[in-house]
């Protein structure tokens, strides 16, 4: 492994401009920027970067990586490979395995693991339940990347649905609070209708109108007007309606908001038409929805009342996902192929580049307040990512990562690739391969 490497002739994104550029790593750290920078020694490892695009390593707020319990699945390994080839440095993962990561002991259980097996830098978000209060109570703050509420149940049931606790919880816990919002109750009338008409076997098509736009609605303005009435610190994950992203503000300053929402890369990708040819490939709760849905949640992210791009990777094997509706799990794998996915909408001008790297590195520091990461400065940590916008591939078995070995991407002709990636100053991945074994580091946060 090189101690130094030198990235030379870069067209660098960040902070709103793209400046042609190099850029000098020693260990882990950015040491310097500048227009020209000689290599110091002949040990220094010079990447000729002449027409690739150098941006911060993508921060996935947002992941199910499936350890412990579910390593069928997938493992903490082998998914933050995935991400480190798609160009996410640094993950959040959900509280949702077996067991459940409801406990500081679990929590810690989970933070030890990825200390030994994770590629990317990591955090996990504590689970809250009915019943854990105490609990939630006792995580630091500036160990913990938040709290995570299922306001509807998902895969792995942490549903948390007693107004009083959740009154309790959005008083008195510090935390950055993250929630699932679908409506139970909406959602479980909507299904037994269904199943009355289809039994187990209910058309795919149907899932957005059994997670229906007012499930989501509902859960979502609940959530907001309890994080109104208790000042609570409220982030809202994976919106997936139109209607929701009225819900939310513009403000000039991230840093100013109480409440905050994200959207998925399968939401902003896919709608309900997709279903005929995707299947059970697509189910993701909350659901892929309508066109209109859609072009409301890009509106939504580029006019800034959305803050976050994120992935919500929720691999499961294809056998699971081949069962009949009732029975096959929502969640699919996307962190190897959500930036990619980003650069074929730059292609079609519908975001630009400085608007990605906001979304899916500057922003997700910002609200998190993740220290030394999300941008290309120098004393920061070498999370980095070259793509080259104009190098074509298709999506197929034989160059996905994934362990569940599957992507609802599989046949796309993607115009953009990752060509390399560094973590901590490690180039962990570079042109198909994995070159050096990245290690990496528990995320640390600045919070007063």
């Amino acid at each position: 492994m090189t101690h130094t490497v030198l990235i030379k002739n870069a067209n660098i994104v960040n902070e709103g401009k793209i400046i042609n550029g190099d850029v000098l790593v020693e260990g882990d750290r950015i040491v310097e920027i500048a227009e020209s920078i000689s290599a110091k020694s002949s040990d220094t490892l010079v990447i000729e970067a002449d027409g690739l695009y150098l941006l911060p390593g993508m921060i996935d707020d947002q992941v199910h990586f499936r350890e412990p319990g579910l390593t069928h699945k997938a493992t903490i390994e082998s998914e933050s490979r995935a991400a480190v080839a798609g160009g996410i440095t640094s993950f959040i993962e959900m509280p949702n395995t077996i067991p459940q990561a409801t406990t500081i002991e679990l929590l810690e259980e989970k933070f030890s693991r990825a200390a030994e097996t994770s590629w990317a830098n990591y955090s996990f978000m504590f689970g809250g339940t009915n019943d854990n209060l105490k609990e939630i109570l006792k995580v630091d703050a500036s160990k913990v990347a938040g709290l995570k509420l299922f306001l509807g149940s998902s895969t792995g049931n942490m549903l948390v649905d007693d107004p009083k606790v959740l009154e309790e919880i959005f008083s008195k816990c510090k935390l950055l609070i993250s929630t699932h919002c679908e409506d139970e109750t909406t959602i479980k009338n909507n299904l037994e209708k269904y199943q009355k008409e289809y039994g187990e076997d209910i058309p795919i098509g149907l899932h957005p109108v059994i997670r229906s736009e007012e499930a989501c609605y509902i859960s979502s303005s609940q959530a907001i007007a309890l994080a109104k009435k208790t000042g609570a610190r409220l982030h809202v994950f994976h919106l997936s309606t139109e209607k929701e992203t009225h819900l939310f503000d513009k403000k000039k300053s991230l840093a100013d908001k109480k409440i905050t929402a994200e959207v998925c890369i399968h939401h902003l990708w896919f709608t309900e038409k997709d279903y005929k040819t995707q299947g059970s490939k697509i189910k993701w709760n909350p659901a892929v929805k309508s066109q209109k849905d859609k072009d409301g949640l890009w509106k939504a992210l580029l006019d800034d009342r959305i803050d976050v791009i994120a992935t919500d990777h929720a691999p499961h094997t294809l056998e699971e996902k081949n069962q009949v509706y009732t029975k096959a799990p929502s969640g699919g794998p996307l962190v190897q192929h959500a930036l990619i996915a980003l650069l074929e909408m730059y292609h079609k001008q519908v975001i630009s580049l400085e608007k990605i790297v906001e979304k899916f590195a500057h922003n997700p520091a910002i609200l998190f307040e993740i220290k030394d990461r999300g941008y290309i400065r120098t004393g920061y940590k070498a999370d980095l990512v070259l793509v080259d916008l104009n190098a074509p591939w298709t999506v197929n078995k034989a160059n996905i990562f994934y362990k569940c070995g599957w992507s609802p991407f599989e046949g796309t002709v993607f115009k953009s690739r990752v060509t390399h990636t560094l973590v901590n100053g490690v180039i962990a991945y570079e042109k198909g391969k994995f070159p050096n074994r990245s290690h990496g580091e528990r995320l640390t946060f600045d919070r007063g």
